[in-house]
């Protein structure tokens, strides 16, 4: 088994408001991983939530702009370790499943873990958010190749690799789309476990709306495939262009191989100026292509330059034994 306790292990804590979970969320991973520091960043709390988590024994920083991917960005730049696990606040993950996810991370060569969200409460995982979240995860799968069942999962284990080669562009919580994008982009070593997710205690309120926040993930997804994927995006708007403007030029040759004339001639310069501007198109997702491909290469390098964690072995039975020995000598 491995040794966990041989890393620098850190459980990164975004909070909004969230005084009525933080105190129980802080001392709950202390007693799952007690070598570990938590970290709580404060994206404006206007409750107890820094007091709390201050006195529940959580390092507190401050994050002064608003939006969980703005905390995200401040976190990876902040703290260092060997392993980073970040949760939402609101006490809805499980704290004593993270030291087997950890040793899931080290142990297989991960460079992120997420924890899919297994839940029979109705309030704990609505319908809405369900639905939201297949629909965003195939659209991610559809473009990106293979992806995760829960894209939008809070819970995440991630390699020091992963945390400093992530530049964090979303401002609010299309950042887990970004997240899993970064992985998938880099063909990072990634992996998924089901964990229990449970409901809000009573009084707490989910900072998540459905639809304005579902809409600016799906924006996202679609800026993300036109960054990412350029040729694809625009050859897309090519072939809707070339198709309109030789569905709309059949009739004028038809006519013009009867007739020898054009009589509709702002059809035909309408024809001519898609079948440019889809050209014009093509063109661009040729270019931004090439672009697209250095500035994945400079990502890679990127990551690499972070070296790998060094699999720390589980003491052996002799060293346990040595160590209860001293122990029992020193008391």
């Amino acid at each position: 088994m491995l040794n966990l306790s041989a890393y620098q292990v850190a459980v990164l804590v975004p909070c909004y408001n969230e005084a009525l979970t933080i105190g129980a969320l802080v001392r709950a991973f202390h007693d799952s991983i007690p070598h570990a520091q938590v970290y709580v960043f404060d994206n404006n709390s206007s409750d107890d939530t820094v007091k709390l988590a201050r006195a529940a024994g959580a390092l507190v920083r401050q994050v002064p702009h608003q939006g969980k991917g703005n905390v995200v960005r401040r976190m990876f730049a902040d703290v260092e370790a060997d392993v980073y696990i970040m949760v939402d606040g609101d006490g809805t993950y499980d704290a004593t499943v993270a030291p087997q996810l950890a040793a899931r991370l080290l142990s297989d060569g991960l460079d992120m873990l997420v924890g899919s969200r297994v839940s029979h409460e109705q309030e704990a995982y609505r319908f809405g958010h369900r639905f939201g979240n297949v629909m965003l995860t195939r659209c991610v799968a559809m473009v990106f190749g293979r992806s995760f069942t829960d894209m939008l999962s809070g819970y995440r284990i991630f390699s020091r690799r992963y945390v400093k080669s992530f530049a964090a562009h979303a401002a609010g919580f299309e950042i887990e789309t970004e997240l899993t994008v970064h992985a998938l982009e880099l063909r990072m070593p990634v992996a998924e476990v089901a964990t229990a997710y449970g409901a809000r205690p009573e009084g707490s309120q989910s900072k998540l709306n459905t639809y304005r926040d579902g809409l600016r993930i799906l924006a996202t997804i679609v800026k993300l495939v036109m960054s990412e994927k350029p040729l694809a995006f625009f050859s897309s708007g090519f072939l809707l262009c070339a198709a309109m403007s030789l569905g709309l030029a059949l009739p004028l040759i038809d006519t013009y191989v009867a007739t020898g004339l054009v009589p509709r001639l702002p059809t035909a310069v309408l024809c001519a100026a898609l079948a440019l501007f889809g050209t014009i198109l093509l063109t661009c997702g040729i270019i931004l292509d090439t672009v697209t491909k250095g500035r994945i290469e400079q990502k890679r390098f990127a990551y690499l330059a972070v070296p790998a964690p060094v699999v720390a072995p589980a003491p052996s039975a002799d060293a346990r034994r040595a160590d209860a020995l001293a122990a029992a000598h020193d008391a």
